[in-house]
């Protein structure tokens, strides 16, 4: 049972990511809203959020732009995971750029929702991503022997 329990640990991050993507949608939504309602916008603004953006604060915007980006890269993270673990691959170096991946990307937000750096920003991104290209490459030389 330890080695069934071993192999499947990459499942951990994912779920720190999704409990991660949740805490993010809560500030958004919470930032949002505040916005919104000191500047006296009618809900009805928010019907596209393209529309919205500029009549709110960086601040508030910051926090959305990075819900979306959380809805864009770790989806590639969430499938590679999910498959390193069926394939019994979700330990040692892939565990450990998983984790890797996830701190990246928490980071990631809190630099974005916060002060907003984009060269601090796109570091995160980018040691993110190598974590993930490792994971892959890792992944179909496995899989693929």
């Amino acid at each position: 049972m330890s080695t069934l329990f071993s192999q499947h640990q990459i499942l951990t991050p994912i779920v720190v990511l999704v409990l991660w993507t949740l805490i993010m949608e809560i500030w958004m939504l919470a930032t949002r809203m505040q916005a919104m309602n000191a500047a006296g916008l009618d809900p009805q603004a928010a019907a596209r959020a393209i529309d919205l953006g500029p009549q709110l604060p960086d601040a508030a915007q910051f926090k959305a732009d990075n819900y979306n980006h959380l809805m864009e890269q770790p989806t590639i993270f969430y499938a590679l995971a999910l498959a390193l673990s069926i394939a019994g691959l979700g330990v040692g170096l892939n565990l450990a750029c998983a984790w890797i991946y996830v701190g990246s990307r928490i980071a990631h937000s809190l630099v974005q929702a916060t002060f907003n750096k984009v060269l601090v920003r796109f570091s995160l991104y980018l040691i993110g991503s190598i974590a993930l290209a490792v994971m892959a490459v890792n992944a179909a030389l496995k899989l693929m022997s």
